[in-house]
């Protein structure tokens, strides 16, 4: 990269890879409730949600790069890397949920995974319409709305948790209670990353607007 670029703020370049971060984030989210609502062809399903984690993996390294090649950039450097290593949280997360479904050889899914799965995707649809928001806060009010309702869908994901595993430990298989266990509670830490996410988002338009 010339003087001139570094020079030049890259606006475009880092919110057109924060949108197409979004996007692979809420795909795979999409996914994964397609995995849980049909828990046939695990190995492949979990195959397409393994090949996204790679493909937003490489877009987190390009924002690194970018950002350590850019001497001007449209956000404060802390936020673009809190924000980039925040939204491969959630995929890493998701990848990793379908990863112990396909492993341990869970032979369904319940309602519990289902519901979080579901949690996770209506998280990622509401942070992808935030990134949006951010690269022109005209109005940040609509950004922290967005940021709000994952949150709500975070607490949601808590007390899903919580009835899921009150019902597991009625059961008397006690590999299939640490499976399940597992399973749950690696899909509600994705929410707790989301919620991560838009945290994240909140600051940068109170701090931007």
């Amino acid at each position: 990269m010339g003087l001139r670029e570094l020079l030049i703020p890259q606006d475009k370049v880092f919110f057109d890879m924060f949108e197409k971060q979004a996007g692979i984030v809420k795909e795979a989210a999409w996914q994964l409730v397609a995995l849980t609502e049909d828990f046939t062809n695990v190995k492949e399903k979990r195959h397409e949600i393994e090949k996204l984690e790679h493909k937003g993996d490489q877009i987190t390294h390009d924002i690194y790069e970018q950002l350590n090649s850019t001497f001007i950039t449209p956000l404060d450097p802390e936020e673009i890397s809190r924000l980039a290593s925040a939204m491969d949280e959630v995929l890493d997360y998701i990848d990793g949920a379908t990863e112990k479904m396909f492993y341990y050889g869970i032979s369904s899914t319940d309602s519990h995974m289902i519901e979080l799965a579901k949690l996770i995707h209506m998280s990622t649809v509401e942070i992808e319409s935030a990134v949006k928001g951010i690269r022109s806060i005209k109005d940040p009010r609509y950004v922290e709305e967005r940021c709000i309702e994952v949150n709500r869908l975070e607490n949601l994901a808590d007390d899903v948790l919580a009835h899921a595993v009150t019902d597991l430990f009625r059961t008397t298989d006690a590999i299939a209670i640490i499976k399940y266990k597992d399973i749950y509670e690696h899909l509600e830490s994705a929410t707790d990353y989301c919620e991560d996410v838009a945290n994240v988002l909140s600051d940068i338009a109170i701090r931007h607007s």
